[in-house]
């Protein structure tokens, strides 16, 4: 069975194949619904799309293991690349094209490693590229 480790949590659970990374969260008592740089963190965690893939709240950096996922979605694509309604994630995208995800589109089908509520640098090297 994967492991999924979180990593600012310190915590790691065993999921079952295909999981998913949100809700396997819920059950370990983990709210990924933090927003981006702590952002609005206790709205979010109330007031969210309930894993739809629109409000961008449950957005995730996939420290390790993003082969052991399933390929971004549609849904993810236009949400993390699209500013409105939210600017938020997509500047959070910025710089981490590669790793960041919504956890409610992400399926689990190995070992990963998460970091949650991921930041991002408006004066960063990659911001302004």
């Amino acid at each position: 069975m994967p492991r999924v480790k979180f990593v600012k949590e310190k915590k790691e659970i065993e999921v079952p194949d295909g999981a998913c990374l949100r809700d396997v969260a819920l059950k370990a008592g983990l709210s990924l619904n933090l927003g981006v740089n702590g952002i609005g963190a206790s709205i979010n965690r109330n007031f969210n799309c309930g894993g739809k893939g629109l409000c961008g709240t449950c957005a995730v950096l996939i420290v390790k293991g993003m082969e052991n996922t399933n390929p971004l979605t549609k849904r993810e694509k236009l949400r993390l690349k699209c500013p409105i309604p939210d600017p938020i994630p997509t500047l959070a995208y910025i710089g981490h094209e590669d790793t960041m995800r919504l956890s409610c589109m992400t399926k689990i089908h190995g070992d990963i490693e998460v970091e949650s509520g991921p930041e991002f640098n408006l004066f960063g090297e990659n911001f302004f590229s």
